[in-house]
């Protein structure tokens, strides 16, 4: 359609189909239909029932950005009262909690500030003053007016062109091959190159008509209303927003009465297929816990009375997020699902540059539709998250801390083994992952290793240290099973992986590269490690879903592309004694062979393919096998080491080996929204090579730096989303963190200005002194990598 304004059609007149419309036909998008089974804009679903808080502060960077450019939009048009939002503290922890809150807010570019028990009285004078510890005040939250909002857009929409059609319910999304052809109601038909997903809570229902699961559940949640208070309205309206997460409750004024939100009751949740409206009725008995909370709380709110209430419906997800992208079978279906009225408008804008420009400005990798594996589809496991989810929303919860259930779900071949070491388990992507293993609690190392905070101490051991010394000093074996791993082969395998990434493969089979994956605007989409088997056959290490959705939209017809993780199995063999451990077996590896290379071999009676590279910085291999052989492969190698002290080690000994090297965790220090030279793997780019990205990446430039700071405080070890101060100035923020055993030092990655010196790190309310520091810490020659080749 080159020149040509593509004909969209959007599903969903809520807040989020009006704010897209908006949105799109801002860009010149101007041939937009907007179709709802409703009569009116904002009719029927959770738009025209949502209370309309927006507060902004979230751990997630992009849900934060996404609900600034709402406030700041709607404040714009009119439809947002920017009265502030007030979250409060009644316990010690919850308190902490709302440190580590603050310090997201000045992460992401929000001003917030903490203030005391009488300041949060004078703010809301209701509220019991006895109860209170402190409080959270970030000025520019407030109440959104969601059906006026959508109407504005709406309208504004209109004016450039969209049409909005209503009382049409889609009954088919029609395809011609691979595309997206048109909409089908029950009385008429709209042709399109282009239908977007937003219809909320029956979004499953769209994505059934094209084969796609939108893994989001419908949830009732309680709002309940108060007769009226003896204070005035006017006085009510000025009042913050209120949250009070200790009791899953918020707060807002209406008039003289207050509304009050619940997340206190038991989850429910309705197939989307079963929706008949966006509000059930209302259980007074699932919000009687909640009353009497919000009666401790606002002691007026007794006389005032309960008044009335519903049970409104809106999606949850099973990890908290939106659900946003286009359809990995379908070109031109696009969802934008699962997304509250605080987002709206973010959502929207960033929808509408990845629709218009082929990349949002926005890293959006957490709220990609296609970040699940296909296990995390299964309508139990959307279900049973989804719920927990509800449960959990207003939980003070640990980075690391994992769902308890459906777990087990994904183990690796050495599974049985790693429980039988005691192994302490976290689980991610489904996977099983062992974090440490009891049975090192005995390693001398553990008494060299110093202890750390109370919320760096959760899930976390001592033994984790212990495991990263030994693996300097002897060897190891790491479980890098769940690391996806991608088969790519065919004619065109090696010209397509040449365009797709930034490095050179073109090199004889049995070689090793690390390359990246650049989106059309240069920012680095992933990093991948790839090796050539032979001519037409190269296995890829890569960051997960969405690495295997992207090259399979790109390949062409002679390339086939497979995800082989589950029927493979893979042992990180590494440390100084690793060669001497395969040594000791009938095998037919080259243990000579140089860093960067691949070969297949015989690890005495089970083959393999061998990697000769590490993620923690010593000599060793990547031993490949199939899931068969898995416990094999393990007794092999155990068996064959134990004279040498080996020892299983877990990801906690592995992020400070990998931090202690510089290596980069794509997602968490870069994303799509760095370059590779910002980041700080410039040097996987050869610019005497086309690829995609190229053109933009020669254009971009940029004043910070991924940089390496050291913590002189062994014991202020901080966890990751901390802003990072200089001359007390928020400046930027830490991508990864970890205490380095092997150099003493407690390390931070941080986004900061190029060139800054000594900063300060905000934890928890504290500062705490960092500095620049050159990388890599450890072993700057690679000579302990290369081992002697």
């Amino acid at each position: 359609m080159p020149g040509e304004v593509p004909r969209v059609v959007l599903v969903g007149a809520g807040i989020v189909g009006c704010a897209l419309a908006d949105e799109l036909t801002e860009r010149g998008f101007t041939d937009v239909t907007v179709l709802d089974q409703a009569q009116g804009l904002a009719a029927g679903g959770s738009s025209s029932h949502a209370p309309g808080l927006v507060f902004q502060t979230n751990s997630c960077r992009s849900m934060t950005a996404f609900a600034r450019y709402t406030v700041e939009k709607y404040t714009g048009l009119g439809c947002f009262d920017q009265i502030g939002g007030l979250e409060i503290a009644t316990t010690s922890e919850r308190l902490a909690d709302l440190t580590r809150r603050h310090g997201w807010a000045t992460s992401w570019g929000v001003q917030s500030r903490l203030i005391d028990a009488d300041e949060v009285a004078a703010l809301h004078p209701l509220v019991d003053r006895e109860r209170l510890l402190g409080g959270f005040l970030i000025p520019s939250d407030g109440l959104a007016k969601p059906v006026l909002a959508a109407e504005i857009q709406a309208r504004r929409a209109i004016e450039r062109g969209a049409r909005f059609e209503f009382g049409q319910k889609v009954v088919a999304v029609e395809t011609s091959g691979d595309r997206v052809a048109g909409v089908r109601t029950e009385t008429d038909t709209y042709p399109a190159d282009i239908v977007v997903s937003c219809a909320g809570m029956w979004g499953p229902v769209l994505g059934d008509m094209v084969g796609l699961t939108i893994p989001l559940v419908p949830m009732a949640h309680q709002y309940a209303f108060t007769g009226n208070l003896n204070v005035s309205a006017e006085e009510l309206a000025k009042q913050p927003i209120l949250r009070h997460q200790e009791a899953d409750l918020y707060f807002r004024s209406h008039g003289r009465a207050v509304g009050i939100g619940a997340y206190g009751h038991r989850p429910m949740p309705i197939r989307a297929q079963d929706i008949t409206g966006s509000e059930e009725p209302f259980t007074k008995e699932d919000f009687e816990p909640s009353w009497e909370a919000a009666v401790e709380l606002i002691p007026a709110l007794a006389e005032a009375g309960l008044d009335r209430g519903f049970n409104g419906l809106f999606s949850f997800t099973s990890d908290g997020m939106p659900l946003l992208g286009e359809h990995p079978g379908v070109q031109g279906f696009w969802v934008a699902e699962a997304v509250w009225i605080t987002h709206s408008a973010g959502v929207a804008k960033a929808m509408a540059e990845w629709i218009v420009d082929g990349q949002p400005q926005l890293d959006l990798h957490s709220s990609d539709l296609n970040r699940f594996e296909q296990v995390q589809l299964a309508p139990d496991y959307v279900l049973e998250r989804s719920c927990q989810n509800f449960v959990e929303v207003y939980d003070v919860l640990h980075p690391l801390q994992p769902m308890e259930s459906p777990r087990p779900l994904r183990t690796s071949p050495f599974y049985e083994r790693q429980k039988d070491l005691g192994a302490f388990f976290l689980e991610a992507s489904g996977w099983e992952r062992p974090h440490w293993y009891e049975v090192n609690a005995s390693l001398p190392e553990v008494a060299e290793v110093p202890g750390r905070g109370e919320w760096a101490s959760r899930y976390w051991s001592p033994i984790c240290g212990a495991e990263a010394l030994v693996t300097r000093k002897r060897v190891a074996m790491f479980d890098m099973t769940p690391l996806k791993r991608l088969e790519v082969s065919g004619p065109g395998a090696l010209e397509f992986l040449q365009r797709m990434t930034t490095n050179n493969l073109n090199r004889k089979p049995g070689a090793v590269v690390y390359t990246l994956l650049l989106d059309e605007t240069g920012g680095v989409r992933s990093d991948l490690t790839i090796a050539r088997l032979d001519a037409q056959t190269f296995q890829v290490g890569a960051n997960g879903n969405l690495d295997l959705a992207w090259l399979t939209k790109h390949a062409p017809d002679d390339v086939f592309i497979r995800d082989i993780t589950a029927g493979t199995c893979c042992i990180g063999l590494w440390g100084p004694l690793a060669r001497d451990l395969v040594e000791r077996l009938p095998h037919s590896l080259d243990t000579g062979k140089g860093y960067f290379t691949a070969q297949k071999a015989f690890i005495k009676n089970v083959p393999v393919t061998a990697l000769r590279l590490s993620y923690v910085g010593e000599l060793g291999w990547e031993l490949y096998t199939t899931a068969d052989l898995g416990p094999k492969l393990w007794d092999t190698l155990w068996e064959a080491g134990q004279e040498l002290g080996v020892i299983a080690a877990g990801r906690g000994a592995f992020n400070s080996l990998r931090l202690e090297k510089g290596y980069r965790s794509w997602g968490t220090d870069m994303t799509d929204e760095h370059d590779p030279f910002e980041a700080g793997i410039g040097f996987a780019v050869r610019k005497d090579k086309d690829f995609l990205g190229k053109a933009a990446l020669d254009k971009r430039s940029s004043d910070k730096l991924l940089t390496c700071l050291v913590i002189d405080d062994p014991h202020s070890v901080v966890l990751g989303s901390e802003p990072v101060f200089h001359q007390g100035k928020p400046v930027g923020y830490v991508t990864s963190a970890a205490y380095g055993y092997t150099t003493g030092l407690n390390i931070a990655y941080a986004w900061l200005p190029a060139g800054v010196g000594e900063v300060e790190i905000e934890y928890f309310g504290e500062r705490v002194k960092a500095r620049p520091a050159q990388e890599p810490l450890f072993d700057p020659e690679m000579k302990r990598l290369r081992g002697g080749a």
